[in-house]
């Protein structure tokens, strides 16, 4: 049993890094679904067109926000304009992420701490305040959007896998920490998907890569958004502190 199309009527979806790629599909499943959603991204001009075109498409409330995740001033600044429209935050869905790859020896100190700041720090912070609204309602859904570089590592990503195995850590202990309060926290491994940074990828390169996927394919935003999607509905409501690969079998 998953969603129906309506099941999440009412419930107000705060989405990170979501003007683009898989961000923004986990927004539109989430609206498709009956939420009304927060577009909070760095870049703002892309959130605005972003929430607008929601707005069209699902005649739901879409709010645009600016977020830079890794400073806390600005979550916090976000929690408070989105209670002061909505009252409340429901669904948290930490998806902002970036890459700074290199080799290990080559790597540069702001490649490494920019891809933890914003990656691992950005989750905690916006996990931390969101949980605050959420405690006190007694209930709510966090979906951390993590990689399964996490899970296996990757040449010249010590910086990016070292960020989504840190997201997984931090999944499974908030996780213990705040079930008794009717909140669940679980994670997504998506494996390679279809997006901006894999469409640049060299043929020989992408061929190598769907030779490791059991599936045979590259997955697509719409893969990770449907188990976001059943991650915050009420089908999923007995399932806390898990990590669930998409990844068409590559790592299997």
């Amino acid at each position: 049993m998953c969603c129906t199309n309506n099941e999440l009527e009412g419930r107000v979806a705060l989405v990170t890094g979501s003007a683009r790629g898989i961000g923004r599909a986990i927004c539109e499943t989430l609206c498709d679904r009956g939420t009304e959603i927060i577009v909070a991204d760095v870049n703002l001009e892309q959130a605005q067109e972003t929430a607008g075109q929601l707005r069209s498409m699902f005649h739901k409330e879409a709010l645009s926000i600016e977020v830079d995740v890794s400073k806390i001033e600005s979550v916090q600044a976000m929690v408070k304009k989105i209670l002061d429209k909505f009252g409340k935050i429901d669904i948290l869905v930490n998806n902002a992420g970036i890459t700074r790859d290199g080799l290990l020896m080559r790597m540069k100190d702001d490649d490494w701490q920019k891809v933890i700041d914003i990656n691992l720090t950005g989750s905690f912070n916006c996990t931390r305040e969101v949980v605050k609204v959420m405690l006190k309602q007694r209930s709510g859904r966090i979906v951390n959007i993590a990689s399964i570089i996490g899970l296996i590592g990757n040449v010249g990503q010590a910086n990016y896998a070292a960020s989504k195995a840190g997201i997984i850590g931090l999944t499974k202990s908030v996780a213990k920490e705040i079930a008794s309060r009717g909140i669940t926290v679980n994670a997504i491994a998506p494996g390679f998907i279809e997006t901006d940074m894999t469409k640049v990828l060299a043929p020989e390169i992408r061929e190598k890569l769907l030779n490791n996927i059991p599936l045979g394919r590259l997955g697509s935003p719409q893969d990770v958004a449907n188990v976001v999607a059943f991650l915050v509905s009420e089908a999923a409501s007995y399932i806390t502190g898990q990590v669930i690969v998409v990844d068409g079998g590559m790592v299997m």
